[in-house]
């Protein structure tokens, strides 16, 4: 009878040990799931982290693309900010009568560019003290050119790409290579130079300058003016077109495509 209690007591207590060790265990597993497998709401959260980093990822996307001017080219006036910039195409002022420039909001150009740029204006102040560089535009993406050019629709191909070089082909302004520019006075008053700027008319031609002074249509000031500018120009091997006295390129366009890649969008 003794024995059979005591191994009755024994089995009782195997069986509460063993009980024990299950409920210990379980509840360890439990714990350890419940470190693993977050909340509900915490995966929520989780989520919308995630979501936020490709939200910031896109930002940082877009603002690359809004200073892609300013990343890949220089701004003139930091490389000499004794040159004067009014960029027409960021106001009305232009032959278009509105604005075509929404993120460009300074005069950008490559930096060797830049440079010669700035050489000019060296030179043409030992020239004139006085006198200044006045740049109206200068790299100019190929979205823009595309409105220019359908803008002029009503003037046959041949003789639009006189004045605006066709988007297809690429202007050197698609570069960030080319200016257009004039000389301002002490007071900051354009040279006369007998047409103005981004004039569609003939008289604008530097190919037909002996003409039209012949004429009487342009003085001989009016024309030193504009050797003066391609005096200046040329001191640092920049090229006039025949067809717009304001208009410069760096390099001819083959080289400009060879050396920088053209800019599809502001």
């Amino acid at each position: 009878m003794k024995n059979k209690s005591l191994f009755t007591i024994s089995f009782l207590l195997i069986s509460s040990l063993i009980i024990s060790f299950v409920i210990t265990g379980c509840s360890h597993e439990l714990q350890e799931e419940s470190e693993i497998k977050p909340h509900p709401t915490e995966i929520s959260n989780e989520n919308n982290d995630v979501g936020k980093t490709k939200k910031e990822a896109n930002t940082t996307s877009t603002e690359k693309h809004e200073t892609t001017i300013s990343s890949n080219l220089v701004d003139i006036q930091t490389i000499d900010p004794t040159i004067q910039v009014d960029l027409k195409y960021a106001s009305d002022d232009n032959f278009m009568k509105q604005k075509l420039y929404f993120k460009i909001d300074k005069l950008y150009v490559q930096h060797d560019v830049a440079e010669r740029l700035a050489k000019c204006q060296q030179y043409l102040q030992k020239l004139h003290p006085n006198y200044s560089l006045l740049i109206y535009d200068g790299a100019r993406p190929v979205a823009v050119q595309q409105r220019m050019w359908d803008a002029l629709d009503t003037i046959p191909v041949a003789e639009r790409g006189k004045f605006v070089s066709n988007p297809k082909n690429h202007s050197v302004h698609n570069y960030g290579a080319a200016v257009d520019l004039t000389i301002v006075d002490e007071k900051g008053i354009p040279l006369d130079m007998g047409a103005g700027y981004d004039d569609i008319r003939k008289i604008a031609y530097p190919s037909l300058e002996a003409q039209f002074l012949a004429s009487g249509e342009l003085t001989q000031k009016q024309v030193n003016n504009r050797k003066l500018l391609r005096k200046v120009m040329n001191s640092q091997g920049f090229i006039n077109i025949p067809s717009e006295w304001w208009h410069f390129n760096a390099y001819p366009r083959e080289e400009v495509k060879r050396r920088y890649e053209v800019i599809l969008e502001e």
